[in-house]
């Protein structure tokens, strides 16, 4: 059964790209739309669960603890600085499972694969198909991620 996509949430639009979000970079600003009257740019349904899941792996784990969300976030920060190596991008992928079961909007991973793109050393891709409660549409999500020290999150 497929609900309308309204069960996903709607909220406000923190991140420019949805489809292929940098790592380390999180939304700083509200985005407006550029039609006048201003408002702000809001994402509902499928781009919504993009957004939350992205924001969650931007998130030191435990940086929200002081305002009452403890589990949230990802570990990935942890892997800043270390080699992309085999044993480091498997500790990604465990990172972002355990990051993903933390969000009761997905039902199932269907496909998570954390590679290095060719040419780009201190980076990894993490790709996703994820299915989503009560959706025959899954979501799929690409998430580069740089291992490169000396950034700020």
């Amino acid at each position: 059964m497929t609900l309308p996509e309204s069960h996903l949430g709607t909220d406000l639009r923190l991140l420019g790209n949805l489809e292929h979000q940098e790592g380390r970079k999180r939304g700083a600003d509200l985005l407006v739309e550029d039609d006048e009257p201003r408002d702000l740019v809001s994402v509902a349904g499928h781009e919504n669960l993009a957004q939350a899941l992205l924001l969650r792996f931007l998130t030191p784990f435990g940086e929200l603890t002081i305002l009452g969300h403890p589990d949230y976030g990802s570990r990935l920060y942890e892997l800043i600085g270390e080699l992309n190596d085999d044993a480091n991008r498997r500790k990604a992928r465990m990172y972002v499972l355990q990051a993903l079961a933390s969000e009761p909007r997905v039902a199932a991973v269907q496909n998570l694969q954390v590679t290095q793109p060719p040419g780009r050393r201190n980076d990894v891709l993490i790709e996703m198909r994820l299915d989503v409660i009560d959706s025959d549409t899954p979501l799929n999500l690409v998430f580069p991620f740089s291992l490169e020290g000396g950034a700020t999150p």
